[in-house]
């Protein structure tokens, strides 16, 4: 017969093996959230969010955006901690091509996955055609520490137009300002 305690640490040591497991499961929908969690990393080690505000050379303003430059919008998009459901004040319309990519930052540590977005021309020789999923690419954006210079693979494109916005995180964050990108689809009226 097992004694009392020769079960509950059989049964403690079982437990921590489950727990261990599942902490290691990598599964898409955790995938797609390291991008988020880089950026909120940066956010809460008092890192500024905003951008320049500089836009890469050749990208063109959007002739007819649905959201004017000077305009309101909401943001649908979860890239940050805050930012879903955050009121937007557009600073630029583009049209191009958006990717979502996975890439290893230059300052080492694990793949950023999914990371949304780069841009046709934040991408080294892109070309004016859209890249196709899985193309290996080397990155020309500094969205985030690591990115500029990084070899990465395309995940999906789009071809969309594209708004660099201001906005305050709903979570009572400071202001950020400049941020590249947000797509069409990522925004509705207010």
């Amino acid at each position: 017969m097992i004694s009392k305690k020769l079960w509950i640490g059989f049964t403690s040591l079982l437990l921590m093996f489950m727990l261990a497991a599942c902490s290691n499961n990598s599964n898409d929908k955790s995938s797609d959230k390291s991008s988020k969690a880089d950026h909120e990393s940066m956010a809460m080690s008092g890192m500024d969010m905003s951008g320049s505000g500089e836009v890469p050379e050749g990208l063109k303003k959007a002739e007819n955006p649905t959201f004017k430059v000077g305009s309101q919008a909401i943001i649908k998009a979860d890239h940050m901690e805050g930012m879903n459901g955050a009121k937007a004040t557009i600073v630029g319309a583009y049209d191009t091509i958006a990717y979502a990519v996975t890439y290893t930052p230059t300052t080492g540590g694990e793949p950023v996955k999914n990371h949304k977005w780069v841009i046709q021309e934040e991408i080294k020789d892109a070309g004016d055609k859209a890249l196709e999923p899985g193309t290996k690419v080397t990155l020309e954006a500094d969205h985030m520490e690591g990115m500029n210079g990084a070899t990465g693979t395309i995940d999906s494109a789009e071809k969309t137009t594209v708004y660099m916005v201001d906005y305050t995180p709903t979570n009572g964050g400071e202001k950020v300002t400049n941020h590249q990108w947000v797509t069409e689809s990522e925004l509705s009226a207010k």
